[in-house]
């Protein structure tokens, strides 16, 4: 049996992959901080170890301990409208954490290395977004994820070291961390309802996003490393066709059977229109069929319906405040 690591697997898109993991017959073992995920999310019979990538000597610890064969890589602090006011906690967790994981995947020969990247490399570019682009980051945290792209292809051309890296975007469903003020517009929106608010939406709410639901992208990410033709590429993957975020503030308040306000706040710095094109994905993966949007909207509002009103989190640790938008201030 082979084993595999999975880092933020007690998070949103790696607790789901866990699970096709463990359906696949791997032994899985989860590293998490749960800074943003929860124990309630780590799928039975795997083992799960408190603590972050930062961690140097843990991360050794781990990779001597279970000589993984294959790494898959999720951790991170998602915000990428907020890292440019986090910029020491953006790198040290999203961009050196990485580099503990490669640096010990190089020296343990993992078959290969599955890292979770982000739309967000693509910055301002030609839309629909394609893998041939190349990366103009906007923010720290985009720029943390294109450094870490660039360190695999290194670690591939120096040592060998196969890697795929998966560019998911705007992802929503079940266990997606709803009380997080700063990131996941989805779970903001259906926490709002919930608590009888308006949703709060940035600018004229014409910015373009493709929302991809999770059961749709996971089992590639899962099922990626039996494709040998995928080593040592980039993929973006997840739902085509864009919707604004006015239209899908109409949506969640269908799936959600609400008729709260929208209420519209002083734009924030952010990319305008944001979507790829999956034409790589789908020659080299097989073109999956997916969930209709009004489906998975209604799978997550029953979830998000079960499990209650949460309260909004606030990040305490701001670094600079110049800038900060008014609606992320501490009050």
């Amino acid at each position: 049996m082979k084993t595999v690591l999975v880092t933020g697997g007690a998070g949103f898109i790696g607790s789901h992959l866990a699970d096709e993991l463990l359906k696949n017959n791997y032994k899985v073992v989860i590293i998490d901080d749960l800074s943003g995920g929860s124990k309630d999310n780590i799928p039975k019979h795997i083992k799960f170890v408190k603590g972050s990538i930062t961690n140097t000597k843990l991360v050794k610890k781990l990779f001597s301990k279970y000589k993984f064969d294959y790494v898959f890589h999720l951790a991170a602090y998602a915000a990428e409208g907020l890292s440019h006011h986090i910029r020491k906690f953006n790198y040290e967790n999203n961009l050196m954490g990485s580099i503990n994981l490669i640096n010990e995947s190089i020296r343990y020969n993992i078959k290969c290395f599955v890292f979770t990247s982000s739309m967000a490399v693509y910055g301002t570019n030609q839309v629909p977004l394609k893998e041939n682009l190349t990366p103009m980051p906007e923010d720290p945290y985009g720029i943390a994820k294109a450094a870490v792209e660039k360190d695999l292809k290194a670690a591939n051309e120096m040592f060998g070291l196969n890697y795929i890296i998966f560019r998911p975007h705007s992802v929503y469903g079940e266990r997606q961390n709803i009380n997080d003020r700063y990131r996941n517009v989805i779970g903001i929106f259906m926490n709002q309802i919930m608590q009888g608010k308006s949703l709060t939406v940035y600018g004229d709410g014409n910015q373009t996003r493709a929302f991809s639901y999770i059961g749709d992208i996971v089992p590639i990410i899962a099922n990626s490393i039996k494709f040998k033709n995928a080593y040592n590429q980039i993929f973006n993957v997840g739902a085509d066709g864009p919707c604004t975020i006015n239209q899908l503030a109409e949506n969640v308040k269908k799936a959600m059977n609400s008729k709260v306000k929208i209420k519209h706040l002083k734009q924030r710095f952010e990319v305008t229109h944001a979507y790829p094109s999956h034409e790589k994905a789908n020659k080299i993966f097989g073109r999956k069929k997916s969930i209709p949007f009004e489906k998975g909207l209604k799978r997550m509002a029953d979830w998000v319906k079960k499990n209650g009103i949460k309260k909004q989190s606030i990040f305490k640790n701001i670094e600079i405040t110049k800038n900060l938008h008014p609606n992320w201030r501490v009050k």
